[in-house]
């Protein structure tokens, strides 16, 4: 675990983004965690997410391992997440154009799907999770639609959780099988192995997480890929 990935673990749960007991997920599991992007909803804490996200991209570039020339937010979370990476990004140094789209097309004035810049050249999607991968899947083709390249998905928290039905669980997680449909890099802030290693550390944060650990150890060995 980075730095980087346990200061925005410890910022996650300071802004009770990141919960530990039981939940019930959208797919219907009893989760013993729960990341919930929305309750970054003032600008203080938009501004320093936008900030974890523009460290990440940054990273991520001079590694090698993601080349961009724009972002583009998918509808509704990802508008929120492109506009304010960008503004992290520009304060970096690094002024990029950044583009979203409606959930419906416009047919007055500038008309059409996309807000904000043309979409050109290599194009990295900003979103929180990835779940089902329905958002990517659709990004991905208003970017190809437009002759532009997706160029890769960046996003908060990766769970490494394998999708279905418990009986019919699938062999990869879902941000696997974006990189393996799209031939795509997935970025993610943290991941649940850094959760674990967070539980694990000595930060003064890690005792809140620490009575979860079985619990936690058990929901991987059942969904974890």
């Amino acid at each position: 675990m980075t730095p980087l990935r346990q200061e925005f673990i410890e910022f996650a749960l300071a802004s009770g983004v990141l919960s530990f007991g039981q939940f019930t997920t959208k797919a219907g599991r009893r989760s013993p965690y729960f990341f919930n992007a929305g309750g970054f909803n003032r600008g203080a804490l938009l501004g320093r997410l936008a900030g974890f996200y523009a460290h990440t991209l940054l990273e991520a570039r001079a590694a090698g391992r993601l080349k961009f020339d724009m972002l583009f937010g998918p509808a509704y979370k990802g508008i929120t997440l492109a506009s304010a990476t960008a503004v992290a990004l520009a304060a970096l140094g690094v002024d990029l154009p950044f583009a979203f789209n409606r959930k419906e097309a416009k047919d007055h004035g500038e008309g059409g799907l996309i807000v904000g810049a043309p979409l050109s050249g290599r194009v990295v999607i900003v979103d929180d999770v990835i779940t089902a991968g329905t958002s990517v899947r659709e990004s991905v083709e208003l970017i190809r639609g437009a002759d532009a390249q997706p160029a890769g998905v960046v996003i908060a928290i990766d769970r490494m959780e394998r999708a279905g039905a418990d009986d019919a669980l699938s062999a990869r997680s879902a941000v696997q099988e974006v990189e393996a449909s799209f031939d795509l890099p997935v970025i993610a802030i943290a991941s649940l192995a850094d959760l674990f290693a967070f539980m694990d550390s000595s930060s003064a944060q890690a005792g809140l997480a620490r009575p979860y650990r079985a619990a936690m150890e058990q929901y991987r060995q059942r969904y974890g890929a």
